[in-house]
């Protein structure tokens, strides 16, 4: 199977015909310098210089020489990079006519890409048209972003009009290589904490937390976050009104200088290009080295804001044309982080020189906790590896059997020490309703919660014991108790905040534990092939009257032989939602993509 991946950016056009099993690649194309002195480069080493300058021109000839050079490979389907998604999309979407308008809806929020994606999908479509094609999304990822991290302080009515959030971009490289980065740690990406730097010519970083993006640098535009080639990355917004009033610029002015004229060449005088700035400024150059210095600080501002946000960091991961090749850069964004565990090793910083065969390096020292990872990223295999899903149907659901629907109430899982603490060593639990899954049962027994606002008495105690202590509370909880509790999977209390808990015969301030607990779908490994689904996989679910269903997004699959049929949610969501024990739900199309999907941890935690 061979996917043909597609990328038409504002000044080049890219294309691959990729396996995406075995990642290896039948031929490669490159059209640069689209708006000056355009030349169609073919990885078999041929090039023709195109004879008309603009995009509309140069997609014809690339793909009708594309087209005849691949007289004998067959192609499965096409695969379109799109820089932007908005809310419409939270992941890879066979394309329509109904797909390429809201694409288009979207270009006011990347008027200088998404319609050049555009033109190239409409090209594609029309010289492959008995092909399948699939848009593939910059923003995708980071759709699983909390509302506390994609949401600026703005007016609502403002914000909810015009759409306005942060929304992320480079995600396909972010995903990719925080899943080599787990790989190559031997680990599995849901248990781990990655902060992935993706610096190129755009330059972006992301926090990346049990397999899903909870923070990154970029934001509505690809304009915030991080000193770029050309982009200034953040800045005081009321720079706008400042150089309106005193250099007479106007908004339009304004914009291009921050996106074209700032950032490395902005701040050097110079060039956009690392390479140049680092020669510059080893040979004394005083506008490069302050350009230098300039861009690492940023980077290592948002490497040890990203380590606060996730609690802690298990690996820091270097990727894009400066972050595979710059030892440099690696080493003045990671020096004096001993503090977080990080302990560079300059030997194997400045050795890495990753292939294609070794694409991934290290230069941590053997004792250092967290590990310091250079991974060559690979978006075009990235999109490859989506458009096959796609094709092989790899991420449908079954929407036909109906799961009942559970509204939990707050409640506290304890150990034998803790529970020995409150009620007295040897005490065992009291019956006072068995539950719906097998061996759990609701006791007699309750503990009061203390937070540093108030406190929750008769919180009832769930058996059987457990091997650690979690209390599991509602959002309305949370604030009232003062607590900061993540959303989290049961099971997962690692860098979750503590408390006071109390009972008749002592108290216990537990270390982390206190949670909200992440709506999830309990079923049998039968089940599990019944609805076409594996173990923490994500989904959404449609609850209630089919005309006017409810549907909850990011829904966690936890699949056991001990387990009965049932979605549990918490009580804010059954009280908002008026859905009550007993209802019933189906899993159903995500999103307005208007495909089956399921996702493996990419969910959007609200």
């Amino acid at each position: 199977m061979n996917i043909l991946v597609l990328n038409a950016g504002s000044s080049s056009i890219k294309a691959a015909v990729i396996n995406p099993i075995s990642g290896k690649r039948f031929l490669e194309l490159t059209a640069d310098n689209l708006l000056d002195q355009p030349t169609l480069q073919f990885s078999d080493g041929t090039t023709t210089p195109l004879s008309k300058t603009g995009h509309e021109h140069a997609l014809k000839v690339c793909l009708t020489a594309l087209e005849e050079k691949l007289s004998d490979t067959k192609l499965a389907g096409v695969g379109h990079r799109v820089v932007h998604g908005g809310e419409a999309f939270d992941g890879p979407v066979r394309i329509t006519d109904e797909v390429e308008g809201q694409i288009a809806a979207l270009s006011p929020l990347a008027p200088l890409h998404n319609p050049v994606n555009l033109s190239g999908i409409r090209a594609a479509r029309k010289q492959f048209s008995d092909l399948d094609h699939f848009a593939i999304f910059d923003t995708a990822f980071h759709q699983s972003m909390p509302r506390r991290a994609k949401t600026y302080a703005l007016p609502k009515e403002l914000i909810e009009q015009y759409g306005i959030r942060r929304y992320g971009f480079h995600g396909t490289s972010h995903q990719y290589v925080a899943q080599r980065a787990a790989e190559y740690l031997q680990n599995d990406l849901r248990n781990l904490r990655i902060i992935t730097c993706h610096l190129g010519n755009g330059c972006s970083v992301a926090a990346i937390e049990f397999g899903r993006s909870v923070e990154t640098s970029m934001g509505m535009t690809p304009l915030e976050g991080l000193v770029m080639g050309t982009r200034s990355g953040d800045i005081d917004p009321g720079l706008f009104a400042y150089l309106r009033e005193q250099s007479g610029l106007s908004t339009n002015e304004v914009e291009t200088m921050l996106n074209r004229e700032s950032g490395l060449l902005g701040l050097s005088g110079k060039s956009n290009d690392m390479r140049t700035i680092l020669a510059a400024a080893t040979n004394g150059d005083p506008d490069c080295q302050l350009a230098l210095q300039v861009f690492t600080h940023r980077l290592r501002k948002y490497i040890g804001a990203y380590t606060a946000v996730m609690g802690g960091v298990d690996a820091i991961v270097f990727t894009g044309g400066i972050g595979e090749n710059s030892a440099v850069i690696r080493h003045r964004a990671v020096q004096r982080m001993d503090y977080l565990g990080a302990v560079i090793y300059e030997e194997s910083n400045t050795a890495i020189q990753l292939t294609e065969d070794q694409p991934v390096g290290e230069f941590h020292v053997r004792h250092s906790r967290v590990s310091l990872l250079v991974i060559k990223t690979d978006e075009q295999l990235a999109i490859a590896r989506d458009c096959h899903k796609l094709l092989e149907k790899a991420d449908e659901v079954n929407t036909l059997p109906v799961i009942p629907v559970a509204v939990s109430a707050r409640h506290a899982h304890l150990t034998r020490a803790t529970l020995d603490t409150l009620y007295g060593v040897g005490y065992e639990l009291t019956v006072k309703k068995w539950l719906s899954q097998p061996g759990q049962f609701a006791a007699e027994e309750t503990i009061t919660v203390v937070g540093p606002r108030n406190t929750i008495e008769r919180v009832r105690i769930l058996g059987p014991l457990r091997s650690k202590d979690q209390i599991e509370v509602s959002r309305t909880d949370e604030f009232f108790l003062g607590i900061d509790a993540p959303i989290r999977e049961s099971g997962k209390v690692a860098n979750t905040p503590g408390c006071k808990i109390i009972g008749p015969a002592g108290s216990v301030t537990i270390k982390d534990g206190l949670i909200c607990a992440w709506r999830h779908i309990h079923m049998t490994p039968a089940e599990a092939i019944q609805f076409g689904v594996q173990d923490r996989d994500v989904v959404e679910v449609a609850v209630g009257s089919p005309d006017r269903p409810v549907i909850f997004g990011n829904v966690l699959i936890r699949v056991s032989d001990q387990y009965k049929l049932e979605m549990h949610i918490d009580t804010d969501e059954g009280n908002a939602a008026e859905i009550n024990t007993g209802d019933e739900g189906v899993l159903t199309l995500t999103g307005r993509t208007g495909t089956l999907r399921k996702r493996r941890v990419e969910n959007r935690v609200v």
